[in-house]
């Protein structure tokens, strides 16, 4: 494997935060670089990320993603400096715009200029972690400032930026330390590429400088038509219900019509139909999702795309244990 390998865990997929934990330690045991996990309306990160931590010794810490909406960005840099103590310095802070769904109907906020929102926060954040307060002028934050009670770390977590678009990536590349896109084929992910490296040509930085970790979201099983059928319907229902961005993302990569007939089959809550309307094709360019082999030689390809420092593999909704088990050890070659 030409990049590295991080594992997407979803926080939803068990009991308590000490069973993410195990995860972790299976995943070091494996020989995953480094675990993520997400955070929207169910458990906060800070616990299970801080079990993990204790749990393993070298495996490398992520959150995907928090949205700077849900939390001050005193509190955002607090929480990764905390993270970063527990890990022993292995943490890094994922941050991204979120949603209108989720900024408005969970953290009760109105989505107002995300990315110059989310360009304010890491601008703050990094005051905090360089000076130890959050005294900030901006359009939105205007925040005089107080002490960080403890000594800001020499080297303090890294910032990777989830983004989508064009100018979001260019702002990734400009202000962040990585950049972790979601739902782009290998020839998406190049043209995208070239917007994160404008961005950091602007703060005199090059992609070199930048660990981009693209999300992608599969299973590797024997049954090759069930890890199929899995994907297909994880895939097309992030392109129909998960709001306009991926959906929009994807159309714009050359695949207008599918998203388009994928977003008509959701208006009738027509999962089978949404399914249906992905074709082979683009479940190919879009998601590992076959035979181990299949699954393993899918994921060595996307980390040979030049720019590409890891793969960060997820597992398609509806996965049995076994499922997951499987699709770890063929991506890391266990199997």
């Amino acid at each position: 494997m030409n990049a590295e390998l991080d594992l997407l865990i979803g926080l939803n997929d068990y009991e308590r935060p000490q069973d993410v934990a195990d995860r972790a330690a299976q995943a070091e045991e494996l020989g995953f670089d480094r675990i993520t996990t997400g955070e929207t309306t169910g458990w906060n990160i800070v616990p299970p990320l801080t079990l993990a931590a204790d749990r393993t010794d070298d495996l490398g810490l992520s959150n995907d993603v928090v949205s700077p909406y849900g939390r001050s960005p005193a509190i955002l840099a607090q929480t990764a400096l905390t993270l970063h103590d527990v890990s022993d310095g292995r943490f890094r802070l994922g941050i991204g715009s979120s949603s209108p769904a989720i900024t408005e109907r969970w953290h009760g906020a109105e989505f107002d200029r995300p990315l110059r929102r989310t360009r304010e926060t890491i601008e703050i954040i990094r005051t905090v972690f360089e000076t130890g307060s959050p005294a900030y002028e901006g359009d939105i934050f205007d925040i005089p400032g107080l002490d960080y009670e403890r000594a800001v770390p020499d080297t303090p977590p890294a910032i990777d930026v989830a983004t989508l678009g064009p100018k979001a990536t260019e702002m990734a590349g400009r202000f962040g330390d990585g950049w972790a896109p979601q739902l782009f084929t290998a020839d998406g992910l190049r043209d995208r590429l070239e917007d994160l490296e404008r961005g950091a040509e602007l703060a005199d930085k090059s992609l070199d400088d930048l660990r981009v970790a693209p999300i992608v979201r599969g299973v590797a099983s024997e049954d090759r038509e069930r890890a199929r059928e899995l994907a297909r319907s994880t895939t097309a229902f992030m392109l129909g219900a998960y709001g306009p961005y991926y959906g929009d993302s994807v159309a714009e990569q050359g695949y207008e019509d599918v998203v388009s007939e994928i977003r008509a089959a959701w208006e009738d809550r027509d999962t089978d139909a949404m399914a249906a309307a992905l074709p082979e094709d683009v479940l190919d360019d879009l998601a590992p999702a076959g035979t181990p082999a299949e699954v393993r030689e899918w994921v060595e390809t996307y980390a040979d795309i030049d720019g590409v420092d890891a793969v960060r593999v997820g597992f398609a909704r509806g996965v049995s244990e076994e499922d997951k088990v499987t699709t770890m050890e063929a991506v890391t070659g266990a199997l």
